[in-house]
C-alpha cells in the first residue's frame, strides 16, 4: 500500500469517527424540540452532548486538515466547486457553536429558547448538506482539465500528457449539485442522523425525554433504513464501478436493519441499537469512499477528467512526515476521548441539571467603555 492510498484510507476513517459522533450531537439537536418539554427538559436535552460535542468537531477539522495537506488538489477543486455548500455548513455550524456557548449565559428561559431553536435549525440543515456533498462524491461533479495558460478544455484523450501544464476545475455551480440522487443522499443522511440521535438520547437520559426518544427512535429508524437502502442500491448500480465497494454496502445494510430492529418496543436494546447505528454509518462512509477510488473526485463529464488518488496526492516526503506525527499523537487523542466518554457515561436527568444559570437581564448595564471592554 502506497502512502498516498494510506492517507486515502486515513481520511475516511476520519469522517467516519466524525459522522458517528457529530451525527448523535445533530440528532439531539434535531429531536430538542420533539422530545423536551419544557425548559428544564430542554437543558436535560442539551447536556447530554454537553462534555462532547466540541471535542467531537475536532475530527471534522481533522479530516479538512488531513484532505489539504495529503492531498491539495482534492481539496482546492472541492472548495472551489462547492463553496457556496460549504460556507453554508460552516455558517450554521458556527451558529450552532453559539447556540451551544450562549444558551446558558443569560437566565431566562426566553434567551435559552431562541438559542435551542437556532441550535435545532442548523441541526437539520448540516447533515442534509453533508449527505448532498457525499452523494456528489458518488455520483461524480462536472469536473474538467483546463490548461492554466490558455483556459482551454483538454481533450479527454490527451490529459495524462497536459498534466504539468492543466489543472481540474469543478465547473458547475451551486445548483449543479443539487439532482434527485443528490437529494436523496442529503435525505437518508439526515434521517440516520436523526434515528442515531433518538436511539443516543434513549441511552443517555432518563424519565420523559428517555420514552419520547424511544418513541422517536422506532419510526426514524424504519424512515432512515429505506431512504439509505435506496440511495445505497441506486448507487451501487448507477453510479460505481468498484465492486469491492459491495462489502461495506453489504456491512453497512445488516447494520441498519439490526439497528432499526432493535429500536422497536418489542425487541429494544437501546446499547445494541445505537452499536448497530454506528457501524452502519461507518460502513457507509466505506462505501461511499470505496465507490470513488481510484478517484478522489470522479467527473460526470467523462471519466479521464477525474482526479485520481496519485493525481491529487502531495510528495510522499511529506506523506511520510504527516505518518510519523499521527503515529506519535494519535494514541494520544484517542485515549483522551476514551476517557471522556467513560467519565460522563452516565445517563442524565432532569435533577441533575439545574435552570438557574447565567446573568440577569436587569442587572445587565451597557456603559459608555462597554464596546471597548
Amino acid at each position: 500500500m502506497t502512502l498516498s492510498i494510506l492517507w486515502f484510507v486515513l481520511i475516511a476513517v476520519l469522517w467516519t469517527v466524525y459522522l458517528i459522533l457529530e451525527g448523535f450531537d445533530f440528532g439531539v439537536g434535531m429531536l430538542l424540540p420533539l422530545v423536551a418539554k419544557g425548559d428544564r427538559e430542554r437543558t436535560q436535552t442539551v447536556r447530554t452532548i454537553g462534555p462532547h460535542w466540541d471535542g467531537n468537531e475536532v475530527w471534522l477539522l481533522t479530516a479538512g486538515g488531513a484532505t489539504f495537506a495529503a492531498f491539495p488538489e482534492w481539496y482546492a477543486t472541492m472548495f472551489s466547486g462547492m463553496y457556496l455548500a460549504l460556507f453554508l455548513i460552516l455558517v450554521c455550524l458556527i451558529v450552532r457553536v453559539m447556540a451551544l456557548e450562549w444558551r446558558s449565559k443569560v437566565a431566562t428561559e426566553k434567551w435559552r429558547r431562541s438559542w435551542d431553536w437556532a441550535h435545532s435549525i442548523c441541526a437539520w440543515l448540516v447533515p442534509l448538506l453533508l449527505g448532498v456533498a457525499f452523494a456528489n462524491f458518488v455520483q461524480g461533479m462536472r469536473i474538467e482539465v483546463v490548461d492554466v495558460a490558455t483556459g482551454t478544455v483538454v481533450d479527454p484523450t490527451l490529459v495524462n500528457q497536459s498534466l504539468s501544464s492543466a489543472t481540474h476545475q469543478l465547473t458547475g455551480g451551486f445548483f449543479s449539485l443539487l439532482t434527485p440522487y443528490t437529494i436523496l443522499g442529503g435525505l437518508a443522511v439526515l434521517f440516520v442522523c436523526l434515528a442515531h440521535g433518538a436511539q443516543f438520547l434513549a441511552l443517555k437520559t432518563t424519565g420523559e425525554v428517555r420514552d419520547r426518544a424511544n418513541a422517536i427512535a422506532a419510526p426514524a429508524s424504519i424512515a432512515a433504513t429505506v431512504l439509505a437502502a435506496a440511495w445505497l442500491i441506486w448507487g451501487q448500480f448507477a453510479y460505481t464501478t468498484n465492486v469491492l465497494a459491495w462489502i461495506p454496502l453489504v456491512v453497512a445494510a445488516l447494520a441498519i436493519i439490526a439497528s432499526t430492529a432493535l429500536s422497536q418496543a418489542s425487541l429494544r436494546r437501546e446499547g445494541l441499537s445505537f452499536a448497530a447505528s454506528s457501524v452502519a454509518i461507518a460502513g457507509t462512509v466505506a462505501w461511499v469512499f470505496a465507490s470513488m477510488a481510484p478517484a478522489v473526485q470522479k467527473s460526470s463529464i467523462n471519466p479521464a477528467y477525474s482526479l485520481t488518488i496519485d493525481q491529487a496526492s502531495s510528495s510522499d516526503a511529506t506523506l511520510t512526515v504527516m505518518t510519523i506525527v499521527t503515529v506519535c499523537l494519535l494514541p494520544i487523542v484517542l485515549a483522551y476521548v476514551a476517557w471522556s466518554y467513560w467519565t460522563f457515561r452516565g445517563r442524565v436527568g432532569t435533577e441533575d441539571v439545574t435552570t438557574r444559570t447565567g446573568l440577569l437581564m436587569k442587572k445587565i448595564r451597557l456603559g459608555e467603555n462597554f464596546l471597548a471592554g
